[in-house]
């Protein structure tokens, strides 16, 4: 195992929620960033990100421990959610919003 590979799985491990993503919350880099970081923002709780943009080493290695090519890419609990369709249509359906919020509260209770 690489030691990006191990860099990504301390990442995705540390963060209960985690959007790897072009650019930043502030300054998306991308339209699907954008997207994401809106949606993740209305469900009103506190996410990491990692720039891939700046991070050239995880841009590279993330999609083959990930098996998904594409950025944004939510992960929630150590599993890869998806991409921005996929967030998009959790958010719209109130998916997203109950498993942010059921993240949170067991993340308070495990601390």
């Amino acid at each position: 195992m690489t030691p990006i590979i191990k860099k990504i799985q301390q990442q995705i491990a540390e963060n209960p929620i985690l959007l790897y993503m072009k650019g930043s919350p502030r300054l998306p880099s991308c339209g699907f960033s954008a997207k994401v970081v809106q949606a993740l923002s209305a469900c009103g709780e506190h996410f990491a990100y990692i720039d891939v943009l700046t991070n050239p080493d995880i841009r590279a290695e993330l999609p083959k421990l990930a098996n998904w090519p594409t950025y944004p890419q939510l992960w929630v609990n150590g599993e890869l959610i998806g991409g921005c369709d996929i967030v998009m249509e959790m958010y719209q359906r109130g998916e997203l919003q109950q498993l942010l919020k059921k993240t949170v509260e067991k993340d308070n209770y495990s601390q």
